[in-house]
């Protein structure tokens, strides 16, 4: 592979000398290095390009896709990819390149007929269950689209309507399949797309009987063609434009999403509710079941019983305190009688007065005769207490305890 590779190399290299070619820029890069990476293309043909850091710095014209230019070159090939490209020395401005103008040219002509007017846009459903998706069946445009309504959890139905998106032919089939869309009358929404490329990759969405059948699809279309920085004539007659087919995929999705989000949100309130609602009827039935057991004729006849029992509790309570009460006050009264009663005071009177008695019996002649003692009397029955008043031969009488004697004086 390698030695027939560079075989190839040798031949075209010197076989062909550095030349003159006209052509459109198209598929424009300028690499961080400085070298520039482009597509030169006609009608018929596209041939790929390459200009060196120091070639590109002595440009004055300056490059852009859609550009038609004469560069001079040659040719050379990349041996490890097996092609052959044109290293460009220099670069000339040849105008505005075809393709551009043709686009141009018809856009303009279409608007000018209304084909573009926004009050012709019909709004895509909101919940398409439905979508006809027209596009290539191989391509990766479709892969993306059902990648992403299945991630998303979409519950509606895709229906590839396979035609060719790229080449002669292209919008023709896409114009049978919009048709036959419009016929079987079961699709809500169709998408209309594939991936991006060059301005003659997407030129089939530019053919002018592909725009008028875009425009005139009773079925609501999204077109969904190229990158975001590409547009064709269909983005401008369909309904809506997504950049992408992965961002058409989102917004047939985004409803359906807001949707279930809602509904989400509804079943959470919804649950929220029904448990309050639970909570308050339970309360409720625990309350009404709590009155409904006192209020029973067992619940009186206990409560009876309770307070028949408190009642008499406090009833005893009171007696006992009463009584309590009036013996405390009783027994106040009896001392109080006491201190003041006649009987105590008859009780310390006789004391005194036996005290007094035994003072005087203690001190009475008859105690000092029983003691021993005699009491001289004289005839009279007086006392004689001195001797000097005792006359000799005197009659007196001596009293003793058992009686009394006559006595004489000597």
């Amino acid at each position: 592979m390698s030695d027939f590779t560079r075989r190839v190399k040798t031949l075209l290299e010197s076989g062909i000398r550095p030349t003159w070619v006209r052509g459109e820029v198209s598929n424009l890069r300028a690499q961080a290095s400085g070298h520039v990476y482009f597509s030169l293309k006609d009608a018929g043909a596209q041939l790929g390009a390459v200009m060196f850091r120091g070639d590109a710095l002595r440009q004055t014209a300056k490059l852009r896709d859609g550009l038609q230019v004469v560069v001079y070159g040659e040719v050379s090939v990349y041996e490890a990819r097996g092609q052959y490209q044109l290293i460009v020395r220099i670069v000339i401005d040849d105008g505005v390149g075809r393709l551009q103008r043709e686009f141009e040219a018809l856009k303009a002509r279409l608007a000018a007929e209304g084909i573009f007017a926004a009050e012709r846009k019909r709004a895509i459903p909101a919940m398409p269950a439905c979508v006809g998706f027209i596009t290539s069946p191989t391509g990766a445009a479709v892969q993306d689209f059902l990648r992403i309504v299945i991630r998303r959890g979409w519950r509606g139905r895709v229906i590839v309507l396979p035609a060719k998106v790229q080449g002669e032919g292209a919008a023709a089939e896409m114009i049978e399949m919009l048709r036959l869309a419009a016929e079987e009358k079961i699709f809500d929404l169709l998408v209309i797309g594939r991936g991006g490329g060059s301005l003659e990759d997407l030129w089939a969405f530019n053919e002018e009987a592909l725009v008028r059948a875009v425009a005139a699809c009773p079925v609501p279309i999204i077109s969904a063609v190229g990158h975001e920085i590409d547009f064709t004539l269909c983005d401008f007659a369909a309904d809506v434009r997504a950049e992408t087919p992965s961002a058409a995929a989102e917004l047939i999705t985004s409803h359906f999403i807001d949707g279930i989000d809602r509904a989400r949100q509804a079943e959470a309130a919804m649950t929220a509710s029904i448990e309050n609602a639970l909570a308050t009827a339970t309360e409720r039935l625990d309350h009404s079941r709590s009155r409904l057991r006192l209020l029973a004729p067992a619940a009186q006849i206990e409560q009876g019983w309770l307070r028949l029992d408190d009642l008499a509790n406090r009833l005893s309570a009171v007696l006992r305190h009463g009584a309590q009460e009036r013996r405390e006050r009783l027994g106040a009264a009896r001392a109080a009688l006491a201190r003041v009663s006649p009987e105590l005071r008859v009780q310390a009177e006789s004391q005194r007065l036996l005290s007094l008695w035994k003072r005087l019996q203690g001190a009475s002649p008859r105690s000092v005769l029983n003691r021993g003692f005699a009491i001289v009397r004289d005839a009279e029955g007086r006392p004689i207490t001195r001797r000097t008043a005792v006359k000799p031969g005197a009659q007196l009488a001596a009293e003793f305890a058992d009686g009394s004697a006559p006595v004489r004086a000597e």
